[in-house]
C-alpha cells in the first residue's frame, strides 16, 4: 500500500485534488480519509514553490506504483494487442481484394456482400458461447484455438475453388473472431482498475484499426505483386502463428476480478441474462455501438468499392485500380484510428473528474459528427475524390472515439458478482 503526502491546498487551487486526502490501494478502492476541520476553512494562496512541491509528489507516486505496475504486465498487455491487430487484419483481408474474388467466383455485389454476413452471422452466434467458456474455462487456451481456428480457415480459403467453399471458410474466420474478441478485454479488466484500465483498453483498440489498415495495404499490395489475389489471404496465418505462439508462451490468465480484490465465481446462465437485460447501462450502450458497428462495418466492406466505382463511372477514370484505392483507403482508416482511439479516451479521462457523464456524451458527439462528414464524403466521391478522401478522414477519425470508451463503460457498468 503507497500513500501519497498532498499539501493542504484550497480545492479551488489544487491542482491534484482527486488525490488529497486519498489513501490509494492498487487493486482496490479509494478510501477516503478524514480531512482535518480546518481544511475548508479560508487559506492563503499557496507559493510558486508550494504548487511545485506539490506536482512532484504527485509524480513521483505516479512513478513508483502506477508505472512499475504497468511494467510488470507490459508483455502481456502488448501481446494482447497484438492479437487484436491481428484479428483486425484478418477480418478484412479480403477487402483489399474484393474486386478479385468476384471476378474469380463470378459474383455480383450481393453475393460479395453475403460473404461479410456470414462472418458475422456466426460471429454473432458463437460469440455469446465463448464469453460463457470464458467465464468457466481457462480463457488462454480458449483464444488460442480461436487464433487457430481463423488462421487455419483463412489459409484454406485462399485453396477454395468454389463460393460455396470460400464463404463457409469465412463463417468459421468469424467462430475463431468470437472467441478472441468476447474474451480479450475481459483479461485487461482483470488486470487494471480506474483509470489506468481505460489507458490499457485505449491501447488495446488502438490496434484494432492499425490491423484493419493492414488488412487493406496487405492483402491489396500481396497480390498485385504476386498477381494473385489468394497470396493476399496467405501471408495472414503467418501472423497467426506468432499470435498463437504469445498467448501460450505470454499470456497469464488472472484470476477472475483480480484487480477488484476478488475472486469471481461463475454464476447460472440465466442469472447472468436477466441481470443484464435489467442493466440499462449496459443495453444502451450495446444499442449505440450496434449503429458504430454498422457504420464502420458497412463503410469497411463498401468503401473502397463505392469510391472505385465513382472515379471510374462518374469521373471516367477507367484506368484507375481497386487496389490502389483499398491502399489509399487503408492508411486513412490505420491512421483515422491511430489518432482517434486514444483520442476519444483523453479527452474522457481529462474531463472526467468535471463531467460526471462525460463517456457517453463523448461517443455520441463523435457519432453526430460523423454523420454529416461521412454523407458528404459519399456524395463527393464521384466528383472531387480528395475532398472525399478528406472528409472520409475526419468522419472516420471521430467516429473512432467510441472503441475504448465503450469498452470501458461496459467493464464498469456490469457487475461481475
Amino acid at each position: 500500500m503507497a500513500s501519497l503526502v498532498v499539501l493542504r491546498l484550497p480545492p479551488s487551487l489544487n491542482d491534484y485534488g482527486q488525490w488529497a486526502g486519498v489513501e490509494y490501494q492498487y487493486g482496490g478502492p479509494r478510501i477516503p480519509q478524514p480531512l482535518p476541520s480546518s481544511f475548508n476553512e479560508p487559506q492563503e494562496k499557496p507559493s510558486q514553490l508550494q504548487l511545485l512541491i506539490g506536482k512532484v509528489n504527485y509524480l513521483e507516486y505516479r512513478d513508483n506504483t502506477l508505472l512499475p505496475h504497468i511494467g510488470g504486465h507490459a508483455d502481456l498487455v502488448w501481446s494482447v494487442s497484438f492479437l487484436g491487430m491481428d484479428a483486425s487484419w484478418d477480418v478484412l483481408v479480403t477487402l483489399g481484394i474484393l474486386e478479385d474474388i468476384k471476378t474469380q467466383y463470378q459474383i455480383g455485389n450481393d453475393r460479395s456482400g453475403l460473404l461479410q454476413t456470414a462472418f458475422v452471422l456466426s460471429y454473432m452466434v458463437f460469440a455469446p458461447l465463448f464469453g460463457y467458456l470464458g467465464d468457466r474455462y481457462s480463457r488462454k487456451y480458449i483464444m488460442a484455438f480461436g487464433i487457430t481456428l481463423w488462421s487455419l480457415t483463412t489459409l484454406l480459403g485462399s485453396f477454395a475453388n468454389t463460393y460455396d467453399l470460400f464463404i463457409t471458410s469465412r463463417a468459421l474466420v468469424g467462430i475463431g473472431e468470437a472467441s478472441y474478441s468476447t474474451i480479450a478485454p475481459t483479461i485487461i479488466s482483470d488486470m487494471f482498475v480506474g483509470q489506468l484500465r481505460s489507458i490499457m483498453l485505449a491501447l488495446f483498440y488502438f490496434a484494432i484499426p492499425v490491423g484493419s489498415g493492414l488488412g487493406y495495404i496487405v492483402g491489396s499490395e500481396t497480390a498485385r505483386a504476386t498477381n494473385q489475389w489468394q497470396w493476399g489471404l496467405r501471408v495472414t496465418p503467418i501472423v497467426g502463428c506468432v499470435a498463437v505462439l504469445l498467448v501460450l508462451l505470454v499470456l497469464k490468465d488472472p484470476v477472475r476480478g483480480e484487480s477488484e480484490g476478488s475472486n469471481l465465481a461463475p454464476t447460472p446462465w440465466k442469472q447472468d441474462i436477466k441481470q443484464l437485460v435489467r442493466n440499462k447501462t449496459f443495453m444502451l450502450t450495446t444499442a449505440g455501438f450496434t449503429c458504430v458497428a454498422f457504420v464502420t462495418g458497412a463503410l469497411a466492406w463498401w468503401g473502397p468499392t463505392f469510391i472505385w466505382q465513382g472515379q471510374v463511372l462518374y469521373l471516367g477514370e477507367e484506368n484507375v485500380k481497386f487496389s490502389v484505392i483499398s491502399y489509399k483507403f487503408g492508411i486513412i482508416a490505420m491512421v483515422s484510428g491511430l489518432i482517434g482511439v486514444p483520442l476519444g479516451s483523453f479527452i474522457a479521462q481529462t474531463l472526467r473528474s468535471r463531467v460526471s457523464n462525460v463517456d457517453p456524451l463523448v461517443c455520441a458527439a463523435g457519432m453526430l459528427i460523423s454523420t454529416p462528414l461521412l454523407y458528404v464524403a459519399m456524395l463527393t466521391a464521384r466528383a472531387q475524390v480528395e475532398i472525399c478522401y478528406t472528409l472520409m478522414f475526419l468522419g472516420e477519425l471521430v467516429l473512432n472515439l467510441n472503441w475504448s470508451i465503450v469498452a470501458d463503460m461496459v467493464l464498469v457498468s456490469v457487475s461481475c458478482e
